[in-house]
């Protein structure tokens, strides 16, 4: 059975450092000859890491993206890849970087010319399970019951992914980082905010100009372990806590084993800073997570990756592989973020119509800006059996719908887990020889996530990337 290979591109801008991977991902029709075929990324390997450099800033709140630039361009020529080779991957903007002005603008400035299908992704619930992907917690996760927490931490931000089962039970992310209080020749040279928020009920803060040494200093830490081993315990119930950035902690399950990657971890398990030469509390912020009481009590897992973990995530672990029966207007493609609004076809087939009708409504209210829709993919979960009369009667429904507003800028975009793409796309086709559609399979998705559909690929599948795209604030 013949293989196909793609070029995917990672690249993480974050808080300290900044990093880039490419990599080849083969794949390969997994189903037998007499079999729908079931295309899959059979290998992934990665050709080229980039050293890893401290992120460029013009000032405190921009950063430099004319460096970006130039550093991935010298990336691509080192790996031997034009950038027109990528077919997929993700730019990752983390940590305190997505909370600088021109965050998103950088981003879709390197999407736009970095890559054909180079993914503009932001968030700290994305960039914990891309990566626990990379350190390799969501694969230890598959074979065992054990819930697993992947700690990333770099120098501004903890992201933490709960795992169990292969799946993502939860997240949360926390202002834990090397460089939340950083030092010049022995001296306090900068405090972050959310520790000057943690200090502001103190009698007498930690301030700029104060001696690395202080005491103050150890306590600002003591208090970081104390919160990230309350969030794993499940003892963190202040959604006003100065170190909680965003949601509270959202898993269900007690978490039986604990993993660390991010910039700090290099000196967890390797005992080497090599990597991070800068003046910050990085390496006392490591050995203090050791010598945590509280932290002692989990099981504790090594990862395949530390500092390149959600680079690695973002090079080789955000891509999807559609079903090989989909039915898709090439000449729509590539389409970007997309908003994805869930269907639940879990009650009578004879709702179908009051079921999609809510569904679009609230897509519209969700995701159109003023009076201009959006587009949005229809996500159908649960569906039953059809028989052809109910694919036919679906279909319908779906034109009603949609057909009026579609339009090349506006394609009718389906999404399913079953394979149930091309029958559901063609007979649309056969009902409405013009309305442009995407309708894609094998490929799980929920309300709130946005997806990346690539332009189709010689074996006839689409490159898919899920995501959540959310620029956090300070």
């Amino acid at each position: 059975m013949k293989t196909e290979k793609i070029y995917s591109a990672g690249i993480d801008i974050g808080t300290s450092t900044t990093k880039m991977v490419v990599s080849s991902l083969l794949l390969k029709n997994v189903a037998g000859l007499t079999h729908v075929p079931r295309i899959e990324i059979i290998e992934k390997t990665i050709l080229h890491q980039s050293p890893i450099i401290r992120t460029p800033f013009i000032n405190k709140e921009v950063i430099d993206m004319e460096k970006i630039e130039q550093f991935i361009f010298q990336q691509y020529e080192l790996a031997g890849i034009a950038p027109a080779d990528i077919a997929t991957g993700a730019i990752i903007i983390t940590g305190e970087s997505a909370t600088k002005q021109n965050a998103s603008e950088v981003i879709h400035a390197i999407a736009n010319t970095a890559g054909h299908f180079l993914v503009a992704t932001a968030g700290p619930d994305l960039e914990g399970i891309i990566a626990a992907k990379g350190a390799g917690t969501l694969q230890q996760s598959k074979n065992t019951a054990k819930v697993i927490a992947n700690i990333d931490i770099g120098g501004g931000t903890a992201n933490i992914a709960v795992m169990q089962f292969g799946e993502v039970i939860g997240t949360c992310t926390l202002h834990i980082g090397g460089r939340l209080i950083e030092f010049h020749h022995g001296v306090v040279q900068s405090i972050s905010s959310p520790i000057r928020k943690l200090m502001e009920t103190w009698p007498d803060p930690l301030s700029v100009g104060d001696a690395a040494e202080d005491k103050r200093v150890i306590r600002c830490m003591e208090e970081m372990v104390d919160t990230l081993a309350m969030t794993l315990s499940g003892q963190l119930t202040d959604e006003r806590h100065p170190l909680l950035l965003g949601h509270l902690p959202n898993w269900d399950k007690p978490i039986d084993a604990i993993m660390f990657s991010g910039g700090v971890a290099a000196c967890l398990y390797e005992n080497d800073c090599s990597e991070r030469q800068y003046d910050d509390i990085g390496e006392k912020l490591a050995k203090m997570l050791l010598q945590h009481e509280q932290l002692q009590s989990f099981l504790w897992l090594k990862p395949q990756e530390t500092s390149r973990a959600t680079v690695t995530g973002a090079g080789t672990q955000t891509t999807e592989i559609s079903g090989a029966t989909i039915q898709v207007n090439a000449d729509v493609l590539p389409l970007k973020n997309v908003p994805v609004i869930t269907c639940h076809m879990d009650s009578p087939l004879e709702e179908v119509e009051h079921v999609v009708k809510t569904a679009v409504e609230r897509a519209d209210t969700l995701f159109s800006i003023q009076e201009n829709r959006s587009p949005f993919a229809l996500y159908f979960s649960h569906l039953p059996y059809l028989s052809f009369q109910d694919v036919h009667r679906l279909c319908e429904v779906i034109l009603q719908q949609l057909a009026a507003r579609s339009s090349k800028e506006m394609p009718i975009i389906i999404v399913m887990q079953s394979d149930y793409a091309k029958v559901i796309g063609q007979t649309i086709q056969a009902l409405h020889r013009t309305v442009p559609i995407i309708c894609i399979d094998q490929i799980k998705v929920e309300t709130g996530d946005y997806i990346d559909i690539g332009e189709v690929l010689p074996s006839g599948v689409v490159p898919v990337v899920v995501k959540t795209l959310a620029f956090h604030s300070k």
